[in-house]
């Protein structure tokens, strides 16, 4: 994932910031991922409630879409993340762009 240095412009908290780069630092190459929010509370050393709000910030931007998992006999999971913005595949490739928050990202 390569992070365009115009995600400075959009006005975002500098947490909500770290828990973007921090998502797309453990995204796949179609962009998704599930780390817990304790797991990010605890690798960023943020209050989790930091994380919800940065959660909420990311997606009011475009940047993030949140889907919730649930276990097959019931229980919640980790959600998935899907982030928004340039993806480059491992090993080279074409990376694809699309407009967020009135940006080119």
């Amino acid at each position: 994932m390569i992070l365009p240095r115009r995600i400075y412009d959009l006005g975002l908290s500098h947490k909500a910031v770290a828990v973007y780069c921090y998502l797309c630092n453990r995204a796949d190459k179609n962009g998704e991922c599930f780390p817990s929010v304790r797991r990010i509370s605890e690798d960023l050393n943020i209050n989790k409630s930091t994380v919800f709000r940065a959660f909420n910030e990311l997606e009011e931007q475009g940047l993030l879409e949140r889907e919730a998992r649930y276990h097959t006999r019931g229980g919640r999971r980790s959600s998935l993340y899907r982030i928004k913005g340039e993806i480059t595949p491992k090993g080279g490739g074409k990376s694809t762009s699309k407009k967020v928050g009135g940006l080119n990202v």
